[in-house]
């Protein structure tokens, strides 16, 4: 069955993981996707590891786990863009293309003849989608930016992690690149927007892009907490800044997470723990109190917690509707039966490792379902199909190409 994308061709300039997991996202959905990338090397990703992936006899391959991530559905085209004929390649590319996303230096590709400006002229129903740590315009436009000092620079580090009177307080990244991946899905957002237009409009359009912008934005309910009290808010650990008791709790053999959300969640969680009256102390009978109380009444919920095992919580929690959940270590994610039963890992074949895992596309739509999945690509796998069939060159002329060190 054709995808929701499907007639959509996607030149993707870009690598590592922002623009990779836009561009991933858009395969998934039905699109073309094509991965330029540089001979020899290609996407930096590739070698970011181990762990690589594996073939029949157990040795590793090229494929890194970390590339794998992130290329799931593309064709993968080898071109030197610094040279003339590869400048040329990629321009009669996006003639045919609908969309492009790249995430060089501001200005860095104008210098190829591969920016907006350039690629508008031969296709102006193109969107093109630049991704940059700080943007296209102000003091910091000109500098790198990378996951991790974004996490720092746009708040999210100041509000993660344990409070420093604690035990390994300190501000702490989150354990996987929140700023790249949400900047994908913007990105992916932002060229479904621009594609609705252009199909309205017939013009294409730019789309700018920050990783900065994205992680100040994904601030959320922080954010507002910030900007309606003019006070900056603190780690507060595994605890929730405007709901109580909503974190970690230690049980008799590990850790609970406890997530009650409203006001008669609160209620049934104090008959099943044995907290009698305190559901109807004045300090805790609404969140609002709950909040401003929490140093007295947390240290109650502590007390109660220890006396069972997490697995025993979990039975009294769930049938009492309170909501509750293990702190899963990924072998547990992945056993886990509800994700077995949503199909969240496949494998795909691949022609260096026999098969690879992935883990599929969370979308479940019912009349264009994510489907036909292909294996990250190897290097160049794809150079010669790509150029025979829609650069139109020759078998001599990608010879002499591959022989040049264009492609």
């Amino acid at each position: 069955m054709p995808g929701a994308l499907s007639g959509i061709r996607v030149l993707d300039l870009s690598r590592v993981l922002a623009g990779p997991w836009a561009s991933q996202t858009l395969a998934d959905l039905g699109a073309e996707v094509i991965k330029i990338e540089r001979p020899g090397n290609g996407d930096d990703t590739r070698g970011w590891g181990p762990p690589y992936a594996k073939n029949a006899q157990g040795d590793d391959t090229s494929e890194a786990a970390y590339y794998l991530a992130a290329n799931r559905g593309k064709k993968s085209l080898t071109v030197d863009m610094t040279t003339d004929e590869g400048q040329q390649i990629i321009r009669d590319l996006a003639a045919k293309s609908d969309v492009v996303i790249e995430n060089f230096k501001v200005g860095g590709l104008a210098k190829y003849g591969l920016d907006y400006a350039s690629l508008k002229a031969v296709n102006e129903r193109l969107v093109y989608c630049s991704i940059t740590g700080f943007g296209q315009d102000g003091p910091y436009a000109k500098r790198a930016g990378y996951d991790f000092m974004i996490q720092a620079m746009g708040g999210l580090m100041s509000l993660t992690g344990a409070p420093d009177h604690e035990p390994g307080g300190q501000p702490m990244k989150v354990g996987v690149a929140v700023a790249d991946i949400f900047t994908g899905l913007y990105a992916t957002i932002g060229i479904l927007a621009a594609l609705r237009h252009r199909d309205e409009s017939g013009v294409g359009q730019y789309i700018d892009l920050a990783l900065l912008d994205v992680q100040t934005a994904i601030l959320a309910n922080q954010a507002m907490n910030y900007l309606t009290t003019g006070s900056a808010p603190g780690r507060l650990g595994n605890a929730h800044p405007n709901i109580v008791p909503y974190e970690a709790f230690p049980t008799a053999d590990g850790y609970i997470i406890l997530a009650v959300g409203n006001d008669n969640q609160f209620a049934s969680f104090c008959k099943v723990a044995g907290l009698d009256g305190v559901a109807d102390d004045a300090r805790f009978t609404t969140n609002r109190a709950r909040v401003a109380n929490r140093t007295d009444l947390v240290p109650q919920v502590r007390r109660a917690m220890v006396m069972k095992t997490t697995d025993d919580w979990i039975g009294i929690l769930e049938t009492a509707n309170v909501p509750c959940g293990p702190i899963n270590t990924l072998d547990r994610v992945f056993e886990n039966p509800q994700v077995k039963h949503r199909g969240t890992v496949k494998y795909l074949d691949h022609p260096l490792a026999g098969k690879v895992p992935t883990v599929s596309n969370p979308l479940k739509m019912s009349q264009t379902p994510i489907a036909g999945e292909t294996a990250p690509p190897t290097l160049g796998q794809h150079s010669e199909e790509l150029l025979r069939e829609i650069g139109g060159l020759s078998d001599e002329q990608i010879a002499r190409l591959r022989a040049a060190g264009v492609i």
